[in-house]
């Protein structure tokens, strides 16, 4: 296999410079006090006013921001260089405090060493790790005793099918690398790029966490997505839905543990 490291860190800069421009991420918006953050994860993230939180995976910071505004002393994590200093440039603009570190999520403990009331992570992290075991072990290593966890990602189901979510294309189980190649990103980015992936069943991600000794408080899973980000989609009460796909499958799930 090819190093998917450099792979999906190539891609994730070419995401960052246009992503932070797209209409997707509305940066306008959010400098004018738009927050980020769904409903799902609002709902799990309680207050949180003067707490250390750990975000991984945050792309160019939106949410990370988002949390500082709301009384966090946040500290966000990414692959890609260019997106954290994209991150470090949003935070400049809003005048909120963050600290950003561009690392690879599994090697993070090479780059930090305390610890954490707070782990954070949302929407399309988990796919772009090969094995959830050492990231099971970075969220334990990070939280305080009695911290949590939340994260809330699209279900294993989606990735299941094509763009339409209509045809079976892969696996619901970890047993297959996944390379695309798109010509555009989620949010229109040019692209053209390859990407390696990889489907996590939910079975993966509740066991690593229950081996690290995380207890799990909540698990929902969401006939919506927040994003429209799925070809043929329609606006539903909460968020998405593919045309014609209505209440058939989970788009999301979301999930609260607690370290013993």
């Amino acid at each position: 296999m090819k190093n998917y490291l450099e792979i999906n860190r190539a891609l994730w800069d070419n995401r960052a410079n246009h992503h932070f421009d797209s209409d997707f991420y509305d940066v306008p918006a959010f400098l004018a006090g738009k927050s980020s953050l769904k409903d799902i994860e609002l709902a799990l993230l309680g207050d949180f006013t003067g707490k250390k939180v750990l975000h991984l995976q945050c792309h160019f910071g939106q949410d990370t921001l988002s949390l500082a505004k709301m009384g966090a002393e946040v500290t966000g994590v990414d692959l890609s260089e260019v997106a954290i200093q994209k991150a470090r440039e949003l935070a400049q603009q809003t005048g909120l405090e963050a600290r950003f570190i561009a690392s690879d999520v599994l090697t993070l403990d090479q780059h930090l060493t305390e610890e954490f009331d707070l782990v954070f992570t949302s929407y399309g992290v988990i796919g772009w790790l090969p094995d959830l075991k050492p990231w099971g072990k970075i969220i334990a290593q990070f939280l305080k005793p009695g911290g949590h966890f939340i994260m809330a990602e699209f279900h294993p189901v989606i990735w299941m099918f094509d763009d339409q979510l209509k045809k079976l294309e892969y696996s619901y189980f970890n047993e297959e690398l996944i390379i695309t190649t798109e010509a555009f990103s989620y949010a229109g980015a040019k692209e053209g790029l390859e990407a390696y992936g990889w489907n996590h069943s939910l079975a993966d991600v509740f066991t690593v966490l229950l081996r690290e000794g995380l207890s799990i408080l909540d698990f929902q899973e969401y006939n919506y997505s927040p994003y429209d980000i799925f070809e043929e989609s329609v606006a539903v009460s909460n968020g998405f839905q593919v045309k014609g796909q209505k209440n058939i499958f989970p788009y999301v799930y979301s999930i609260k543990a607690a370290k013993q």
